[in-house]
């Protein structure tokens, strides 16, 4: 897989990552950090090895670069759009003509008082942890699967660390993660989940 064209964003001094600035996490580690009730504060755009692969994706991805940069002028940020929307710069997947970008922009909702959307996260790592993918995958199991009833928000986060770490979701790999049988999984997943797990594995 081609490495997407970071260079531009770095010189640029573009904020595309932030970490939670209001919720306190439970615990800190030497590899990140763990928050017992989740968190929606955290943004790391372009940390894992999935591209943007859809319109809806790529507004929200958008929305969160003006959120992230509110100093930033409307011409410069149109010209971070315009690179990111390269295909050639390995950001997204697809084409998109120029007057579709400029509609999208100018259709941008933002609110710099109020975070855009985003999915709930309990376990966050530091970008240079050191450690491989299969430790990190059991560090999630172990922190997330702590109680002996399994719900459905511990299934969704094993979802999540799943994608970020560019790993396809299986129930098996939920299973494992959280150690407890595959039918344990099937009892505790509901048709949200489920339609939760396609979207996330289109991304990757």
């Amino acid at each position: 897989m081609s490495h997407r064209n970071m260079k531009y964003l770095i010189d640029n001094r573009v904020i595309y990552n932030r970490d939670p600035i209001n919720d306190k996490p439970t615990h800190v580690y030497n590899w990140g950090k763990y928050y017992q009730n989740g968190t929606y504060e955290c943004y790391q755009l372009f940390r894992s090895k999935a591209k943007i692969n859809s319109f809806k994706s790529l507004k929200w991805h958008l929305l969160v670069l003006r959120y992230l940069n509110p100093d930033m002028n409307n011409n410069k940020f149109k010209k971070i759009a315009e690179h990111i929307t390269n295909k050639q710069n390995n950001f997204i997947t697809f084409n998109i003509k120029e007057k579709f970008l400029l509609d999208m922009l100018s259709n941008l909702d933002v609110v710099f008082d109020r975070p855009p959307n985003n999915r709930i996260r309990k376990v966050i790592f530091k970008q240079s942890t050191g450690l491989t993918t299969i430790q990190k995958l059991k560090i999630v199991g172990k922190l997330v699967g702590r109680s002996k009833r399994i719900n459905e928000k511990d299934i969704y986060q094993c979802m999540i660390n799943l994608n970020y770490l560019g790993k396809k979701i299986t129930w098996s790999e939920v299973a494992g993660l959280l150690d407890v049988s595959k039918r344990t999984i099937y009892r505790n997943i509901c048709k949200k989940l489920k339609m939760e797990k396609y979207k996330l594995n289109e991304e990757i």
